[in-house]
């Protein structure tokens, strides 16, 4: 149990430091990843007006995108679609804590080869 709870702990200590460096602005918003096992959510946050610009997740049209390295990278490519008919062309990369390997790193990579600057 102790080991689960440090565990929390540091994704929380390493959440807290990102978040204090980065913000979104409307012309380059945050892009804000939360990872469970079974689905990977992603948003576009203006953090000076407060509003998601756009959100993506593998729960609705992406149902059949499961959490691997693979279907991360194809979730990537159509957020960086999806950021392109908002006029969006650079980002900031919030990974939320999680550590950037795997699925975090499969992600951001989908959205640059999308042509989404980080």
């Amino acid at each position: 149990m102790k080991r689960i709870v440090d565990k929390n702990r540091r994704k929380d200590r390493r959440k807290v430091r990102v978040r204090g460096k980065i913000s979104g602005t409307a012309n380059t918003p945050r892009i804000s990843v939360f990872k469970s096992n079974k689905h990977l959510y992603v948003q576009v946050i203006d953090d000076v007006a407060g509003t998601t610009l756009c959100a993506i997740s593998n729960v609705g049209d992406y149902k059949s995108l499961k959490v691997t390295v693979a279907d991360a990278e194809k979730l990537g490519t159509a957020l960086g679609e999806k950021m392109k008919t908002l006029n969006v062309t650079s980002a900031v990369f919030d990974r939320n804590g999680n550590l950037y390997h795997g699925v975090i790193k499969a992600l951001a990579d989908g959205t640059r080869k999308a042509g989404i600057a980080f």
